[in-house]
């Protein structure tokens, strides 16, 4: 009986080591966002926004959205966002969530 009762609490500390692991603190980066978007196939087709991150040469679909970011076409950002780690995405997600910092630099193209 000690035996399981050993294994139970060893079993529960393991797992809640592995949970602690798992949660990911949010950090902060810098995107660059293209003045145009380009036509992309997520769940289904739409339009993706362009982006670059800081070490990034050339242009990445983004097929997320920024929260508290309102794009317009004809601009190109940068921006400060907080990406999060998002714990249990839903299967044809992403698994961040994006929300607005700041607002760096907003250029006409």
């Amino acid at each position: 009986m000690n035996k399981l009762i050993y294994t139970c609490l060893l079993a529960m500390a393991t797992s809640l080591l592995s949970c602690d692991k798992a949660t990911v603190k949010p950090e902060i980066i810098t995107l660059q966002i293209s003045d145009r978007r380009q036509d992309c196939v997520g769940v289904g087709p739409q339009q993706c926004m362009l982006v670059k991150e800081k070490d990034d040469t050339g242009w990445k679909l983004f097929y997320e959205g920024i929260d508290g970011f309102a794009y317009e076409e004809g601009f190109e950002y940068k921006l400060m966002v907080r990406r999060e780690t998002i714990e249990n995405p839903p299967m044809d997600g992403s698994s961040f969530q994006y929300t607005l910092v700041e607002l760096v630099e907003k250029v006409k193209k």
